[in-house]
């Protein structure tokens, strides 16, 4: 069976995407995108894909609406998140806990670094997020999601507004601009210190499987986890997650995106999965 596939060039995917893991059961058709997420959003608006790479927090969002996709317990991309942040010191110091009332961009308001990273300012320093004026670039993935935020002009560029004072700190981006700073004083420090309370590194992306593939075909599920599996674990770089560590690191990010109302309420982890794919956690 041949499975049109998006999956990003990530440590854990490397053998299975290069050939050298196989099946005679299942093969696989990946679409090219770069980055990859831009391939989320034909995924969970159009369905373009039977074996998804998925960003959690489009993932938790899509199945809000009922989007017919189940998550595989396999885990692509995960980090931490402190060092996604930055200020422009050459408008003077600025800490999280300063951020009430400000303006900070991102590029789309439902991006997983930005809910992790909102929910660590709002959870671990106070910040009030509903006083912050959010400035986005792009819609959401999931089309019926009300966006409330302010878009920048067009043509604009995240990075290039905060370097011009347009922005007060952004979240999601990395820079070596002399001008721009981490918002997090010493963010290795403080991403220690935050796994040292959460025991958990955070996750970003996992894999999903159209609910048809794993209705129709559990089989073919099963070997799509099973090959992503052996990959990972042939990859000393590729995430690890016990089940344990999966399960907390998954039911914080479900309460951080409720908390931020991207979500109706906090799901329990298991019904991230349906009868087959949790069978395989």
């Amino acid at each position: 069976m041949r499975l049109r596939t998006l999956l990003g060039d990530h440590p854990g995917t490397t053998a299975l995407k290069n050939g050298s893991i196989g099946s005679d059961l299942v093969a696989f058709d990946f679409a090219q995108y770069s980055p990859t997420n831009k391939g989320f959003k034909p995924m969970v608006r159009e369905g373009a894909f039977d074996v998804s790479e998925m960003a959690i927090v489009t993932y938790l969002m899509a199945k809000s609406f009922g989007k017919p996709m189940v998550l595989l317990p396999d885990v692509v991309l995960a980090r931490f998140q402190h060092g996604y942040a930055l200020y422009n010191a050459k408008a003077g110091k600025l800490g999280p806990r300063d951020l009430n009332g400000k303006r900070v961009g991102i590029r789309s308001f439902t991006t997983t670094t930005g809910a992790w990273l909102r929910g660590i300012l709002a959870n671990d320093y106070g910040v009030d997020l509903d006083s912050i004026e959010w400035v986005t670039f792009e819609d959401a993935h999931v089309a019926e999601f009300v966006d409330t935020t302010r878009r920048a002009p067009a043509g604009k560029q995240i990075v290039q507004m905060l370097i011009d004072g347009e922005l007060d700190a952004v979240l999601g981006e990395k820079s070596d601009h002399p001008d721009l700073k981490s918002l997090f004083a010493d963010a290795a420090a403080e991403e220690k210190a935050w796994f040292g309370k959460h025991g958990v590194v955070p996750i970003n992306h996992m894999v999903v499987v159209s609910r048809r593939l794993s209705d129709e075909h559990p089989d073919a599920v099963r070997e799509v986890h099973r090959l992503l599996a052996e990959s990972a674990a042939v990859s000393p770089a590729a995430p690890r997650f016990s089940r344990d560590e999966m399960q907390r690191s998954l039911q914080l990010i479900i309460d951080y995106s409720a908390q931020q109302k991207l979500i109706p309420r906090a799901y329990a982890v298991e019904e991230l999965f349906d009868d087959v794919t949790r069978a395989l956690w």
